[in-house]
C-alpha cells in the first residue's frame, strides 16, 4: 500500500502530472526540455523529477551532459495507471496545450535550449578556425 500511496502523491502535483502527461507522448525528454515546458527553474524541475523517480513512475539515464527521463515501464502498476490516466490526459486542456508547446520545444536543439536557459557558458558555440593566410 505504501508504494501505491507514493505514486498517487507523486501525481497529485500539477507540474509532476504535466511531466507525466508529456512522457506518455514522448519516449523520453531531457531535463532542459522539461524545464522549458514548465517554465520553472532547473532546481524545481529536478525536485519534481526526483519525486517521480523515487515513486517508481519515471526512470532516468545519463548520456554525456544530458539526463533523459522516461516512464518506467518496469513499474508493476504502470499499465493500470496508464489505463486509468490516458483517457483523462486526453481530455485535459493543460496537457493538450503542453503537447503543442512540446512540439516547438522538440524542434530546438538541446544545446540551444541549454544556452537559452543557462547562458553561453553552458553549451558554447563551436567557432570555426580562421584559415591562415
Amino acid at each position: 500500500m505504501d508504494k501505491t500511496l507514493l505514486k498517487l502523491k507523486a501525481l497529485a502535483d500539477r507540474n509532476r502530472f504535466r511531466i507525466f502527461g508529456a512522457l506518455t507522448q514522448y519516449e523520453e525528454l531531457c531535463a532542459c526540455q522539461i524545464t522549458e515546458l514548465l517554465q520553472v527553474s532547473g532546481a524545481t524541475v529536478s525536485r519534481h523529477l526526483g519525486i517521480l523517480v523515487t515513486a517508481g513512475l519515471v526512470k532516468s539515464r545519463k548520456e554525456s551532459r544530458w539526463v533523459y527521463f522516461a516512464l518506467d515501464e518496469g513499474c508493476d502498476e504502470m499499465d493500470n495507471i496508464l489505463d486509468w490516466l490516458l483517457p483523462r490526459l486526453r481530455l485535459s486542456d493543460q496537457i493538450q496545450a503542453d503537447l503543442e508547446v512540446l512540439d516547438g520545444i522538440m524542434a530546438v536543439s538541446r544545446e540551444d535550449l541549454c544556452r537559452q536557459q543557462r547562458g553561453e557558458a553552458c553549451c558554447p558555440v563551436q567557432k570555426k578556425e580562421k584559415a591562415d593566410g
